[in-house]
């Protein structure tokens, strides 16, 4: 099994921006590809998916405006374009493969990147 690469987390001040990116991406399952995230002493929670066929995708409250999921140029990649950025964005960033709705929440049913972090500084 081909292990899932993230990249593109960073340091960056409050406001601004980065890119994610997560390789290689394998949209033949049919479930949507995403990112979660999970701070240090909190629970991993879901950020963004993207449904590999349709294009169609869904965010987390906390980022609906700001986020912005797309599958990227190269081959089986996606990325997370992540603007204006806050200090609570701050967090590992993990792409997974196999998101679904369930029990209340959307979970990764499929296999997880090592993370790339991210610290948004205020």
């Amino acid at each position: 099994q081909v292990p899932l690469v993230e990249s593109g987390g960073g340091l960056v001040q409050a406001g601004g921006s980065l890119t994610l990116s997560c390789a290689p991406g394998r949209g033949g399952n049919g479930y949507p590809m995403g990112w979660f995230r999970q701070a240090p002493g909190k629970q991993r929670e879901f950020v963004a998916a993207v449904h590999w066929s349709s294009n169609s995708t869904v965010y987390a409250d906390s980022v609906k405006g700001r986020f912005s999921i797309s599958r990227g140029n190269a081959r089986n990649t996606f990325l997370l374009q992540m603007n204006s950025l806050r200090p609570e964005d701050s967090a590992v960033y993990y792409c997974a493969t196999q998101i679904k709705y369930y029990e209340g929440a959307y979970r990764n049913f499929g296999s997880w990147g090592q993370g790339t972090q991210v610290t948004v500084s205020s």
